[in-house]
């Protein structure tokens, strides 16, 4: 099992690696020079020099390159040249030497991915402080719709051609052809506009907000119900179909019939046989959709002015603050290698049969 999860997360690292090249020649592709953000248009010719040697832009691209992959490294090597840019920098860094060769020094460090061009915050420290909201936002879809599609699979499987079932798979296909955005327009509209009266729902929120006589900053859960509701909207739908599609396969099983025919009730023999043993699939499901709901949350984001790393990677995108949206692009990239490994794991406590081998 160590070996293959080492060979997880070297195969993950290469992955990374790739974002970060791609990600970097895209923004190669943006016609902006980052020294008139940081500066503004009206700076002089040696100021915008001067902060062009600052991050770099003054090399030639393949150093670029290699400068910035050795700051978002966690490893990274470090030569003494004459060129200071070159040097280890702890306050930059704010790493550890691990040893010294032949005057290149090797350091674990955190990732540096740079400071904002608007507001001169490293851009680590800045995505930290909104993305565990956006985690938040994503959790609380992906549980919200397990729970709801898979109750409504079961349901629908063990209800084979009733109107229950009919019911259900039209619902469900009607959830799949429902984008996450216009669904959030239509629950603000709904439940935060004409109905707010009633419900006391907000148009937009965040998840944490302060009180605006006390300035003390509380919990705002109701902000979070409508985000939750439109994102898991479509999970809802698919995770309902690959349940009842996986639950029918398993009920027509022989080993199943063999249950009933001993004499053990319905009940038991759906939830404690035939719905484990169903789950592989819906774990796919379930894990592969809550990758994608960290990157699905941006609209979400937007559509509530919800204060995440969706909306923090638009608003930067659209100033072209390419440090925070690059780095906003990294961490999604390590979110999706962090899952994939967490899945594989998850398959094993689920079902004894899959073992977490390299071996072919």
């Amino acid at each position: 099992m160590i070996r293959y999860l080492a060979e997880r997360i070297g195969s993950g690292a290469l992955v990374l690696v790739g974002v970060a090249i791609l990600v970097f020649f895209l923004f190669q592709l943006v016609r902006f020079n980052p020294a008139y953000a940081s500066a503004g248009e009206s700076a002089s010719e040696a100021t915008i020099q001067n902060i062009n040697r600052e991050l770099g832009l003054d090399l030639p691209v393949g150093r670029q390159l290699l400068l910035y992959l050795n700051d978002i490294s966690p490893l990274s090597f470090h030569v003494h040249q004459s060129d200071a840019r070159s040097y280890y920098n702890p306050e930059k860094y704010k790493g550890y030497k691990l040893f010294g060769i032949s005057g290149t020094e090797v350091v674990l460090k955190q990732p540096y991915l740079g400071k904002s061009f608007q507001t001169g915050r490293p851009v680590a420290a800045l995505l930290n402080d909104v993305l565990p909201n956006t985690l938040v936002l994503a959790f609380s879809a992906i549980v919200l719709a397990s729970i709801i599609g898979i109750w409504l699979g079961v349901t629908a499987a063990v209800s084979q051609g009733s109107l229950i079932d009919r019911t259900v798979t039209t619902i469900s296909v009607l959830g799949i052809s429902f984008p996450s955005f216009f669904a959030a327009i239509v629950l603000q509209l709904v439940f935060a506009y004409w109905l707010s009266a009633w419900t006391g729902l907000k148009m937009t929120g965040n998840l944490y907000e302060a009180d605006p006589y006390t300035g003390v900053v509380h919990l705002s859960l109701q902000n979070l119900l409508l985000p939750a509701i439109a994102l898991g909207v479509r999970p809802v739908a698919v995770i309902t179909q690959i349940t009842r599609s996986s639950m029918l396969d398993v009920l027509h099983a022989d080993y199943i019939r063999t249950a009933r025919a001993k004499g053990m009730s319905w009940r038991p023999v759906v939830f404690r046989h035939a719905l484990k043993n169903a789950l592989i699939p819906v774990i796919t499901s379930i894990t592969g959709w809550l990758a994608s709901l960290l990157a699905g949350a941006f609209f979400i984001e937007v559509v509530f002015n919800y204060n995440g790393l969706g909306l923090e990677t638009v608003n930067a995108v659209m100033v072209k603050d390419i440090p925070v949206a690059s780095g906003a692009v990294l961490y999604i990239a390590t979110v999706f290698v962090i899952i994939n490994i967490l899945t594989d794991m998850l398959y094993s406590l689920v079902d004894p049969r899959v073992s977490l081998t390299s071996e072919k």
